[in-house]
C-alpha cells in the first residue's frame, strides 16, 4: 500500500509547485499590465561586475536614508508622484496604513546599508554599458499592496532607455 502512495504524493506536490509559481507569475503581469510607473532618482554605484557579466546595481535616492537604523526590517516607503511620475518620498511606515490621497506604497526590505526596494541590478547585453552609463531613474511598475517590477532604466528626460541594435 505504501508504494502505492509514493507516486502519488510525489504527484500532488509537483502540481502544487506548478500552481504556485504560475500564482506567482500570473502576479507579476497582472503588475505590469495594471500597475503604475514610479520613475525612482537612481544614486551612483559601480555599474560593472566581472563574474556577472554587464549590469549596474541600482541603488535609489529615496533608500538611502541617514535613520536606518530606525526603520523595522521590513515596510513601505509611502511615495507621492509628481507630474512626470517621478517618486518623491514622504515617510517610511511598517504597515500599510496610513495612505492618504495620492500617495502610493512601494515595499522594502532592510538592508545592512540601504532599504532594498526589490529591484536593486539592472542586467543588460554584453557590450551595452554606455547606453544604461546615462541611466538617471529606474522605471518600476507598482501594485496597490506595494509590490513593484523593474521595467527599465530611463534617461534624465524621463525617456526608456533601449538597447543599441547590432547591425
Amino acid at each position: 500500500m505504501k508504494r502505492n502512495l509514493k507516486p502519488i504524493i510525489i504527484l500532488l506536490n509537483l502540481v502544487v509547485v506548478v500552481a504556485l509559481f504560475n500564482w506567482s507569475v500570473m502576479q507579476k503581469e497582472d503588475t505590469l499590465e495594471n500597475g503604475e510607473l514610479v520613475l525612482l532618482k537612481l544614486a551612483p554605484v559601480d555599474p560593472r561586475s566581472l563574474m556577472q557579466g554587464d549590469y549596474m546595481r541600482l541603488s535609489y535616492a529615496i533608500s538611502q536614508t541617514p535613520d536606518l537604523h530606525e526603520l523595522p526590517s521590513r515596510g513601505y516607503a509611502v511615495l507621492k508622484l509628481d507630474s512626470q511620475q517621478v517618486a518623491q518620498l514622504v515617510r517610511y511606515q511598517p504597515e500599510k496604513e496610513p495612505l492618504h490621497d495620492g500617495e502610493l506604497l512601494l515595499h522594502y526590505n532592510k538592508g545592512n546599508w540601504a532599504i532594498n526596494l526589490g529591484a536593486e541590478s539592472y542586467f543588460f547585453e554584453e557590450g551595452q554599458a554606455k547606453t544604461f552609463e546615462t541611466a538617471e531613474y529606474g522605471g518600476l511598475k507598482v501594485d496597490e499592496a506595494g509590490n513593484s517590477i523593474l521595467i527599465g532604466l530611463y534617461d534624465k528626460n524621463r525617456q526608456l532607455l533601449q538597447p543599441k541594435r547590432k547591425p
